[in-house]
């Protein structure tokens, strides 16, 4: 096999492979965003053709960010047994097939169970994706490659809400599930053509136990909070879960440590730039997940917004983000990593806290720029954690730190849906409702935009200097500028 792709037909390698891989990864990433921006626009009608409350139907966004959390410990061994270009192209198949399984469900256990199939499917896409990104693209255009990446990506929470609206209004709301087919046919059809073999370290033997002790202590983890209003005894059960989630995982760090290259590489953690970028956006992320879980049920319960109406307006922090994309590098080269992620992140936390002030009688215009403002801050401060994390990691490292930075960002982004959905249950509760009002959404986005407030302690403790080898100048290259 050529592992550098040079005689695959189609196949791209230097400069032009700093553009060519990371859109071409971003047409599976694009499917995946797309799917997860139409459901949360499609819940409140999902929950009434199932016959379940809407708060609920966190499930199907837990249960999808559940499975990657499992799974995407295995994609690093995955990428580096069977070549990263196979394994992006099956992960695609996997959550093609699992759309139109999805698409088929009669009720919410069988809509959860087909989103856990979808979930194994984005464990190896999104990971592995970026993987292959990582290690096609030198440290100085890192920044750069990474926010080309999630160019088209965010196509899907721009286009998704509207879709999801006009899907939901005019058509069954299973065409959200199918739409992915067609999109995911061209991600193996790109893939294929253009992707490159990349050069593979030596494989090493799987390890199971670790897997196991991984990914069941995770999974017990982030489904802890989901368990909590599902039903009776719901309490226990979560604390039950939990505490048998942390013992798996203490269990697993003691593993980790006997082990030369563990499934999962907790050490990585010991590198300052890598545990600022895994703790502080971690719990960026946990404020910023249960947005949009929350805004489209504030938009069409509390306010009685119709899908499309509410789809029209929760567009514009897709849109927000898209453009940011094309802002990063300058901003991060003129502020640096630390100011920008402390004080870019210090705002974009309040600004989860705008949809409290909302009410029915707010004009969509205003409600449209304020959550275009907060989609292009939280953007930045993604693109920014997302580049920091492989600041300071050796090359024979990134596949681990790109299996690490994926786990902590689905487990973070599955307790941030939980953690909406349980503050709007005892909101309701405290207030003795049975139905969902307006109050009951804003408190909870009041508690996520403290929570991501938090994160701005980890940033404060870097170093002055962090990362700026990836704001750097490269050699030989005119200043300011990526190259045409």
């Amino acid at each position: 096999m050529n592992h550098h792709g040079m005689d695959k037909p189609g196949a791209v390698a230097g400069a032009h492979a700093s553009r060519v891989v990371p859109l071409v990864v971003a047409a599976a990433l694009l499917m995946e965003n797309l799917d997860s921006t139409v459901l949360t626009t499609a819940i409140p009608t999902i929950a009434v053709d199932l016959t379940t409350d809407p708060v609920h139907l966190k499930l199907a966004l837990t249960s999808y960010l559940m499975s990657l959390a499992v799974f995407v410990p295995a994609s690093g061994w995955m990428a580096d047994r069977f070549a990263p270009r196979r394994v992006f192209m099956a992960a695609i198949i996997v959550f093609t097939c699992a759309s139109i399984l999805c698409a088929m469900s009669q009720t919410l256990g069988q809509l959860v169970a087909a989103r856990v199939l979808q979930g194994m499917g984005g464990a190896m896409m999104s990971p592995v994706g970026r993987l292959l990104v990582v290690r096609s693209t030198a440290k100085h255009d890192l920044v750069s490659a990474l926010a080309w990446v999630t160019i088209p990506a965010l196509i899907g929470p721009i286009l998704g809400p509207p879709v999801g609206g006009l899907i939901v209004s005019y058509m069954n709301w299973r065409w959200i599930f199918l739409i992915n087919v067609p999109i995911g046919f061209l991600g193996v059809f790109l893939a294929w053509r253009l992707l490159p073999d990349i050069a593979l370290p030596a494989p090493r033997a799987f390890d199971l136990k670790g897997f196991l002790l991984s990914g069941c202590g995770l999974s017990l983890l982030v489904a802890s909070a989901a368990f909590l209003g599902v039903g009776r005894g719901d309490a226990l059960l979560a604390i039950v879960s939990a505490l048998l989630g942390a013992l798996l995982l203490w269990i697993y760090a003691r593993h980790a440590a006997s082990m030369d290259r563990p499934l999962l590489d907790l050490s990585l953690l010991r590198i300052p730039t890598v545990r600022a970028s895994l703790l502080g956006g971690s719990t960026f992320r946990i404020g910023v997940g249960a947005s949009p879980f929350l805004l489209p049920l504030l938009l069409q319960v509390g306010f009685g917004f119709d899908p499309l109406s509410s789809g029209l307006i929760t567009f514009a922090g897709g849109a927000g983000a898209l453009l940011m994309k094309f802002s990063a590098k300058p901003i991060l080269s003129f502020f640096g990593f630390r100011n920008t992620l402390m004080w870019n992140g210090l705002i974009a936390s309040i600004l989860l806290m705008a949809p409290a002030l909302f009410s029915r009688e707010s004009p969509a215009a205003v409600m449209i720029a304020v959550l275009f403002c907060s989609g292009f801050l939280r953007s930045l401060q993604f693109t920014a954690v997302n580049a920091l994390a492989f600041a300071d990691v050796p090359e024979e490292r990134m596949s681990a730190a790109t299996t690490m930075s994926a786990v902590a960002q689905q487990v973070a982004a599955s307790l941030g849906v939980s953690v909406g959905a349980i503050v709007v249950q005892l909101s309701r509760g405290a207030h003795g409702r049975t139905e969902l009002e307006a109050v009951d959404f804003m408190t909870a986005f009041m508690v996520v935009s403290a929570i991501a407030c938090l994160s701005v302690i980890s940033f404060y403790r870097m170093r002055p200097d962090a990362a700026h080898q990836l704001i750097a100048r490269a050699p030989g290259r005119r200043a300011g500028g990526d190259p045409e």
